[in-house]
């Protein structure tokens, strides 16, 4: 039993159990990694939070249906792998905020997504899915023993047919371990941040390339996607322009304010839907989580242990990487999704959708009838 209340176009903003459950299907794919950036980096885990929290509440309530509120995956990927520094991952989110407001205000993503092929956004995934599993595989062997509790963590999820919360799992035992480290919760207020941690001078072709990278998943998954499962799943028609509008307003606002880079994202809304979220009430719920996590266990986290987060990091990274490939509807597509991974891992995941776009095109206008498809 819950309480339901009325919220506008004759919907209902509910907080029954179902509502608290699909909070979790959402918080997969955002706390953990979220915990191993502000564990990782100079960022306030504390700040973070509270603007997660803040955006989930604002935007699904906006929007009157659960979407998800998620880090840039490939932002947060290059720098757990130190392939771009804090500052450079902060200054492409912000460089981001500004181009997706203005494809959101132009109505123009339509004319964008043309030219971006669904393979070549599903291999810039499948590259974020590498960088994740190799730095992930890197910090497990720094401490093989809490390496080895947390694979055997999510081998008890995986043969309990509880897969999708494997890294949850592993991410509330790394918890408890931290948590007998520290010993105590203390209410601790988040530090007012300002644009410190970056500057114009972390202005560099890398900031380019991670953007470009990034900006590649946010049309496809962010956008694109989510506003299709939005009213598959709960009726709601919001366009993808509309998705990216927010997202550009929501990281202008929290990026020089201490905020990691977010959008939204077609895994979020799908987690909610599949732990029973059918009304903005699942993003109430969990956006308080958030601010509460922010205001009480900021020490905690400090000690999360690296190597279980590691093994976190590489749970998302096979499972991100199996969604690149059984996302596609063509078969046809998986050697230009391994190869743009590949690539991306290699060189960078810039220089890998950019080279994804050019095959691509080449392939959808001449792949059927000529030189490409004896290759």
């Amino acid at each position: 039993m819950g309480v339901s209340f009325p919220y506008g176009d004759e919907l209902a903003v509910d907080f029954e159990w179902h509502e608290f459950t699909g909070a979790v299907g959402d918080s997969v794919t955002v706390l953990p990694i979220v915990v191993a950036v502000a564990r990782l980096t100079d960022l306030s885990l504390a700040v973070v939070l509270v603007w997660f929290g803040v955006f989930q509440v604002v935007w699904g309530l906006y929007y009157a249906a659960p979407l998800s509120v998620e880090p840039m995956k490939a932002l947060a990927a290059l720098v757990l792998a130190e392939t771009v520094t804090t500052g450079e991952a902060l200054l492409a989110g912000l460089g981001l905020g500004v181009v997706l407001l203005a494809i959101g205000r132009t109505r123009s993503l339509g004319r964008v997504s043309r030219y971006i092929g669904a393979p070549v956004v599903r291999g810039v995934q499948f590259g974020v899915a590498l960088v994740l599993l190799s730095t992930g595989l890197e910090l497990g062997a720094g401490d093989l023993p809490l390496a080895g509790l947390a694979v055997a963590v999510a081998a008890v999820a995986l043969l309990t047919r509880r897969s999708n919360v494997s890294a949850l799992a592993v991410l509330a035992v790394g918890g408890a371990v931290a948590f007998s480290d520290v010993g105590h919760l203390s209410l601790a207020v988040p530090p007012v941040r300002d644009a410190g941690l970056f500057s114009l001078g972390n202005l560099s072709f890398a900031v380019v390339e991670a953007a470009v990278a990034q900006l590649a998943m946010t049309v496809g998954n962010a956008a694109l996607a989510t506003s299709v499962l939005l009213a598959d799943y709960f009726d709601r028609d919001v366009s993808a322009d509309e998705l990216a509008t927010s997202m550009g307003a929501m990281n202008l606002l929290a990026v020089p304010l201490g905020g990691f880079p977010m959008c939204h994202g077609s895994g979020g809304v799908a987690g909610k839907y599949a732990f029973g979220a059918r009304t903005a009430g699942a993003n109430v719920i969990l956006g308080v989580g958030y601010v509460v996590v922010a205001l009480f266990a900021a020490d905690v986290v400090a000690a999360y242990p690296v190597a279980m987060l590691g093994v976190i990091l590489a749970i998302i990274g096979l499972q991100l990487a199996r969604t690149s490939l059984t996302s596609l509807s063509r078969a046809d597509g998986y050697p230009l999704v391994v190869a743009i991974g590949v690539v991306g891992v290699a060189v960078n995941l810039g220089v890998a959708f950019v080279v994804g776009i050019v095959v691509w095109f080449a392939w959808e206008r001449w792949g059927n009838s000529g030189w490409l498809k004896r290759l």
